[in-house]
C-alpha cells in the first residue's frame, strides 16, 4: 500500500494519494487537480474515491472537479449541506476500493461535521488514518472558523474527537492530517513531519490536559481569520467552478500606468530587496514567496477587487496565478511580465531603503522620535516588541493607515516579508518608509545591548 503526500507549503496543508492494487483513494484534493492527476498517471492507478475530511475553510477544493473528471465517487461528510451529488459519509461507514476499506469517524471540532478515515487492507489490519483538522501534529485544527458563537462547542467537541482517535486505533498507526504545515487552520503551532497515535498520545494536548485546561488554552491561543476564509466554505458546500490556469490577459505599460494611478491592487512578486531598490510608483510588493504569498494577497486585496500581476517571467505569473486559484481568485485583471524599467516606458522609478534591527537600533539611538511600525498580529506581539513601535498588524494596515505619520517610517515584521508589503503601502501613500528586512529574533543579539527589544510590550 503506497500513501504519496502532495504538499501545497503555500497554504500549509496535504493532500494524500493512497493506492493498491491499481486504485487510489485522493483524500482532501487542492484546486488545481493536475498534480493529482499525473501523479496518479505516475502510479498507474485507477482513483476510485475522492473523500473530503470536511467542507475546508482555507482553500477551494479540487475534490467535486476530480472526482467527475476520473468518475470517482465523491465523498463528504454526511451532515455538511451541499448543493452537488456525493456520497455521504456518516460515522461507521466502510468505503471500498480495491482492497482498501476506509472506515468513517465523526471526528468534529475543526467543524461541525468532520470526518476522519481510518485506512485498513483487505484482511482488516489498520494501515494509517487521515485525520484532516482534528488530530494534528502535537496540536488540534482550530475551532472558531464555524462561528463565534459555536467555539466553545467545537473546542469540547474536538477534545472528545481527538480522544477518540487515540482510544480507538492502535499505537503504531501512522497520523496523516491535511492541516498543521504553516496552515492557519491550526489551533497552534505543530511540530515533527509525521507521527503516529501512540506519539499523540504523549505530546498532544488533547491528549495530556484535562479538558477544561485544554479548551481554556486553545481558545485562547486562536490568532485572526484570514480574510479569504470567509468564502471558502460557502464556496466548496456550493461547489468550486473547474481550475483555470490559463495565462492572464497582457497588460502593456501604458494601462499599467492608468490601473497605478487609479489605485488599484498592482502586486509585483519580485524580491523585496529587488522591489525595494527600484518599483513602479504604486506598486505593491507582494513577494512570490512559498509561505506566504497567497495568504497574506488573499488576506489583504478586498475580496473580487481588479488584480493585476507585475512579473518578471511568464512562469513566475503562472505560479503566482496557481497559488491564487487555490483561494478562489480566478478572475485577474491582467498581468505585465518584463523589468520595472521597461515597463515603467520612460516614467521614473521609486525606490526606499532597506536595513536591519542593527539598523533600527541605531536610528532609533540617534532619534528617540523615530517612527516605528509593527507589522506583527497581536499573539506575536504579546511576546515583546520593539520599545516605543506602533503595532499595526499587516491584515489592520490599509484600515489603520492614517494612524501612521507622514514623513520617515521604519517598518519590521517577524521576518522581513509582511514588512515590505507594509513598506510598499505606506511608500503609496507617500510617506517614506524604512523596510527591515531580517528576523524578530536577531533583535535579541543584534541589538540588544541599545534596548531596540524587550518582552511584555
Amino acid at each position: 500500500m503506497q500513501i504519496d503526500i502532495i504538499e501545497t507549503p503555500g497554504l500549509g496543508d496535504r493532500s494524500y494519494l493512497v493506492s493498491e492494487g491499481g486504485v487510489g483513494v485522493v483524500v482532501d484534493p487542492q484546486r488545481d487537480i493536475d498534480r493529482m492527476l499525473a501523479l496518479a498517471q505516475e502510479r498507474d492507478v485507477r482513483i476510485a474515491l475522492v473523500v473530503e475530511t470536511h467542507l475546508h475553510n482555507d482553500y477551494l477544493t479540487g475534490g467535486l472537479e476530480l472526482a467527475r473528471a476520473v468518475g470517482a465517487a465523491y465523498v463528504v461528510p454526511a451532515g455538511d449541506d451541499v448543493a452537488y451529488e456525493r456520497t455521504p459519509a456518516a460515522d461507521g461507514d466502510v468505503l471500498e476500493a480495491g482492497p482498501m476499506r476506509l472506515r468513517v469517524l465523526h471526528t468534529p471540532g475543526h467543524t461541525h461535521h468532520h470526518v476522519s478515515y481510518v485506512l485498513a487492507d483487505g484482511e482488516g489490519s489498520v494501515q494509517a488514518v487521515f485525520t484532516g483538522g482534528s488530530m494534528l501534529y502535537g496540536s488540534t485544527g482550530r475551532t472558531d472558523l464555524v462561528g463565534p458563537e459555536h467555539t466553545d462547542e467545537l473546542t469540547h467537541a474536538q477534545y472528545h474527537s481527538v480522544r477518540r482517535l487515540a482510544d480507538e486505533l492502535p499505537a503504531d498507526t501512522p497520523v496523516f492530517p491535511t492541516h498543521g504545515f504553516g496552515s492557519f487552520c491550526s489551533a497552534t503551532p505543530t511540530s515533527g513531519d509525521s507521527s503516529t497515535v501512540g506519539e499523540q498520545r504523549r505530546v498532544n494536548p488533547a491528549l495530556t490536559q484535562d479538558e477544561q485546561t485544554y479548551v481554556d488554552e486553545l481558545v485562547a491561543g486562536l490568532t485572526a481569520i484570514p480574510a479569504w476564509y470567509a468564502h471558502m466554505g460557502p464556496g466548496n458546500a456550493a461547489g468550486p467552478t473547474p481550475v483555470d490556469l490559463s495565462p492572464p490577459r497582457p497588460v502593456d505599460p501604458p494601462e499599467l500606468a492608468e490601473r497605478l494611478a487609479a489605485g488599484e491592487w498592482v502586486v509585483d512578486l519580485r524580491t523585496r530587496t529587488a522591489f525595494a531598490a527600484g518599483h513602479l510608483p504604486g506598486a505593491l510588493n507582494f513577494q512570490l514567496a512559498i509561505a506566504n504569498f497567497v495568504t497574506y494577497v488573499g488576506w489583504l486585496v478586498p475580496w473580487g477587487a481588479p488584480l493585476t500581476l507585475i512579473g518578471e517571467t511568464e512562469q513566475q505569473v503562472a505560479d503566482a496565478r496557481r497559488e491564487l486559484v487555490r483561494i478562489g481568485i480566478d478572475r485577474l485583471a491582467g498581468a505585465a511580465i518584463g523589468t520595472p524599467e521597461k515597463l515603467a516606458d520612460g516614467r521614473g522609478l521609486v525606490s526606499y531603503p532597506v536595513s536591519d534591527f542593527a539598523g533600527l537600533a541605531a536610528a532609533m539611538a540617534a532619534d528617540a522620535e523615530l517612527v516605528v511600525v509593527d507589522a506583527r498580529r497581536a499573539d506575536e506581539r504579546a511576546g515583546g516588541g520593539v520599545r516605543g513601535s506602533r503595532h499595526i498588524p499587516i491584515h489592520e494596515l490599509a484600515d489603520r493607515i492614517d494612524e501612521v505619520p507622514d514623513g520617515d517610517v521604519w517598518v519590521y515584521c517577524g521576518s522581513g516579508y509582511r514588512a515590505s508589503i507594509a513598506a510598499s503601502l505606506l511608500a503609496r501613500t507617500g510617506r517614506r518608509p524604512v523596510l527591515v528586512d531580517g528576523s524578530y529574533a536577531d533583535a535579541d543579539t543584534g541589538a540588544a545591548a541599545v534596548g531596540l527589544h524587550h518582552a511584555g510590550v
